[in-house]
């Protein structure tokens, strides 16, 4: 069961076993970027079971199938490694950190705490009876989402329909990947996806770090009057001082983040000025933990922060952050959830106003995802 009758904000709950399941969803609409064609979502489903009955619900994105069952097994390791501890966040994180301080915490040490984070999370809230930014001090409210399901390396002409469709259901918001053999045909990409969907509509580009910063510099010049919302990522995630040489010269705004490996490397980025916006991964950056600190270093460097992946999660993380901007949608979670995230037609994130984040598996889909 996900929540126990009765329980309330004073609960205390002990944590009994973590139940950990590798799953291959099938993505609606394979992404290929210029670091490769992402055509499944590995995901590693995490259930917290606790003493009192309530169970919290996270997901992990492994990106690549090949880690996905060294992280099962390293979560289903820590399972009795926790059994007995009591379920606080803060405590866990403490606890974890200090275990895999010698190992160094960046990578699937990061990842598995994280998801557990965001289980415990999950968990806390089902216990209060709140949906999870309420638990977080915020109020549910509507989250400005960008469709970035797809708009891959495509070519201009595939890419002009597939925005078309992107925009269809009430997005406000697309990102397009860039990348190609050359700077022309970035341009004629994004020109090809804003005729095809107009001036309303904001556009967002992503290099996924495959440039040289001379490279990224000559590209975002080449860009700069075409109208982008940002260039996200157009060298090495590590290389705060090669985004920040870019930043100092661009005239589009730089977005970063996704690859912050929590609070203390992004504000290292944040030191060396390597961006004007910032993106957090809740996986990356420490789960819900790590977004709070993340979410004050950002108001304390007056930072705007948008979300990478975890749409679900990333909502409520969101929607208490005092510098929210956008929401990035993927739907690559959506075959093995119960009830999806739903966008309004306005373009907007809507969460449920129910206990927890909402994250709830639909088992019998998760059955078929199952990894061999």
């Amino acid at each position: 069961m996900s929540g126990a009758p009765g329980a309330g904000p004073a609960a205390a709950l002990t944590l009994r076993e973590l139940r950990v399941r590798a799953a291959l969803a099938p993505m609606r609409l394979p992404l290929p970027t210029s670091g490769g064609t992402v055509r499944v979502a590995p995901l590693a489903l995490i259930d917290l079971h606790t003493e009192q009955g309530v169970t919290g619900h996270a997901y992990l994105f492994c990106y690549t199938p090949l880690v996905l069952k060294p992280v099962v097994e390293l979560l289903r390791n820590l399972s009795a490694f926790l059994k007995g501890d009591a379920v606080a966040p803060l405590a866990i994180d403490d606890k974890l950190q200090r275990t895999f301080r010698l190992l160094g915490a960046p990578g699937l040490n990061a990842m598995a705490m994280a998801g557990i984070d965001m289980a415990a999370w999950d968990a806390q809230a089902r216990a209060a009876g709140v949906p999870l930014v309420r638990l977080l001090g915020g109020t549910p409210r509507p989250v400005p989402a960008y469709n970035s399901r797809g708009l891959g390396i495509i070519g201009a002409e595939r890419a002009a329909a597939e925005a078309q469709e992107l925009v269809a259901p009430g997005f406000r918001a697309l990102k397009v990947r860039l990348g190609y053999p050359d700077v022309r045909t970035d341009v004629e990409v994004v020109r090809a996806v804003r005729r095809a969907v107009g001036d309303r509509i904001e556009l967002m580009s992503d290099y996924n770090q495959s440039l040289s910063v001379a490279e990224g510099l000559r590209r975002c010049e080449a860009l700069a009057d075409e109208g982008l919302s940002w260039v996200e990522e157009p060298t090495r995630a590590d290389d705060h001082e090669g985004h920040a040489q870019i930043r100092r010269k661009a005239r589009v705004p730089i977005q970063i983040g996704e690859n912050w490996w929590g609070p203390h490397d992004m504000a290292r980025s944040l030191a060396a000025g390597a961006c004007d916006l910032g993106m957090p991964d809740a996986m990356k950056i420490g789960g819900v933990t790590g977004w709070l600190r993340a979410a004050a270093l950002a108001e304390a460097h007056g930072l705007p922060i948008s979300s990478h992946l975890f749409p679900e999660i990333s909502a409520h993380l969101l929607a208490a952050s005092p510098t929210m901007h956008w929401l990035e949608y993927v739907d690559w979670a959506e075959p093995v959830l119960r009830a999806p995230l739903r966008i309004d037609d306005t373009g907007n994130a809507v969460m449920a106003d129910e206990p927890g984040s909402g994250i709830e598996w639909d088992e019998n889909a998760v059955q078929r995802a199952l990894a061999p």
